[in-house]
């Protein structure tokens, strides 16, 4: 999903301190002039020091506000809504700590201050999310009539992890405001992260009607999508996402993905070399064009495409045994077993690889090395009639003939004809052998 929007903290100024994104009714220290703020000539020498902290402010002056405001608050300490501004341009010169410190001082001062607890929440919610849902949740308990509160303390629960109080938040904030694309598309978010996927696409798609260019909303839409398996309808989303936000090459590469699942090569390759383009070769985009290749039984390409993921993943276990498997299918055992024994040598837990390196010294008429890779497999996995089989087959060509007889006869047991091939081969191979050897004694 795309991250969290980092809202800016409330702008409060000492003439007009009223909030429209919130609707918070406008609180005056001194009576508003009504002539822009930058000209304005104030007589006494505290409303001065505002109207010149409001003027810094305005121009991102901000050592100059802060200079400003602790002159009048040496004179005005009680004045909480000074203290919210003084915190407000400690924000804008990275004091993090000192501007806490002024939102907490203005909610001493005045518990019923929303735009300090509004500042203090928005102040913590990036890196303590955790911390700024008490005073989010008392901006909430002070304007419940307003939505923005309710996203943002909706926002806090979700990064805490909360998501079924997030999804409360927003599920209010979005009957309080109507034509609110963004809200839907956190609400959706939310739902998604507790697997309610048929839920959230309603709520994307509500957000896309209200915003059809929600970059958030088209993602989550698809996403919502995959979720439910609903693949050929996740494609043009995608692709519609991707329209928005060509450089995310990650979804890109999901784009990718979802193309090859529903047998679309082609395009699928296509957009593989757009994120080599833009971002560059990736481990994941030759793994994917490796997959693509053997869909389409083109094992030189599959191969080339898992050689170079290696040689960009060298400690990839996974990856070997997977270029070991192809090199099998290919009856090229040579390099099957290098990439085996090397997928086994990062990660000896690989019971696949193990299994495949059986086929290889197998296949490979290596009947000795077949024997001792397969008591290795024994001790993984319980033995089935091919186990057998293979067992007995690598006996009969190195002329251990009782132990072949035995391997022979343990398979049929087990295979209980169900294999007519190799049945009629063991029951052929169990007579002759106890013929040789009667004429042995």
């Amino acid at each position: 999903m795309r991250p969290f929007a980092k809202p800016a903290l409330v702008l409060l100024l000492s003439s007009v301190s009223a909030l429209p994104a919130l609707g918070i009714p406008q609180q005056k220290t001194t009576k508003a002039p009504e002539s822009k703020r930058r000209t304005v000539r104030v007589e006494d020498p505290q409303q001065a020091l505002l109207a010149q902290a409001e003027e810094a402010i305005e121009k991102k002056d901000f050592p100059r506000a802060v200079d400003a405001l602790k002159k009048y608050l040496a004179e005005k300490p009680a004045d909480a809504l000074a203290h919210v501004q003084l915190g407000y341009a400690y924000v804008g010169l990275a004091q993090r700590e000192k501007a806490r410190a002024e939102f907490s001082r203005a909610i001493e001062l005045d518990a019923k201050l929303a735009e300090a607890h509004l500042n203090l929440g928005l102040l913590l919610l990036d890196q303590e999310p955790a911390v700024a849902i008490a005073p989010l949740s008392k901006v909430v308990e002070l304007r419940p009539e307003q939505a923005w509160p309710r996203q943002l303390l909706g926002t806090a629960y979700e990064r805490t992890g909360k998501l079924p109080e997030a999804v409360e938040q927003y599920r209010a904030a979005a009957r309080l405001d109507a034509k609110n694309s963004e809200v839907r598309t956190d609400f959706g978010r939310a739902l998604l992260g507790l697997n309610r996927a048929r839920e959230a696409e309603t709520a994307f798609r509500e957000a896309l009607q209200i915003e059809p260019k929600s970059v958030g909303a088209r993602l989550g839409l698809a996403q919502s999508l995959l979720s439910q398996e609903k693949t050929e309808a996740a494609a043009p989303e995608l692709a519609a996402y991707l329209e928005l936000s060509p450089e995310d090459h990650g979804t890109r590469l999901r784009f990718a993905s979802v193309l090859a699942g529903l047998g679309k090569y082609e395009p699928a390759l296509a957009e593989l070399d757009r994120v080599d383009a833009r971002r560059g070769n990736t481990p994941e985009g030759f793994k994917l064009r490796a997959e693509i290749r053997l869909h389409q039984n083109n094992l030189p390409e599959a191969i080339a495409a898992l050689e170079k993921a290696a040689q960009l993943e060298p400690r990839d276990a996974d990856l070997h045994a997977r270029l070991g498997r192809v090199w099998l299918e290919r009856r090229e055992f040579a390099p099957a077993e290098r990439e085996l024994l090397e997928a086994l040598r990062l990660n000896p837990k690989l019971t696949d690889a193990v299994r495949d390196l059986v086929a290889v010294y197998y296949l490979g008429e290596k009947y000795e090395a077949t024997l001792r890779v397969q008591d290795e497999l024994a001790r993984r996995e319980t033995p089935g009639a091919g186990w057998w089989f293979v067992r007995a087959t690598c006996y009969d060509k190195l002329h251990m003939k009782p132990d072949a007889i035995a391997a022979y006869e343990k398979f049929r047991s087990l295979d209980q004809g169900r294999s007519d091939k190799q049945d009629f081969q063991a029951r052929q191979r169990i007579r002759i052998l106890k013929r040789e050897l009667e004429r042995n004694k």
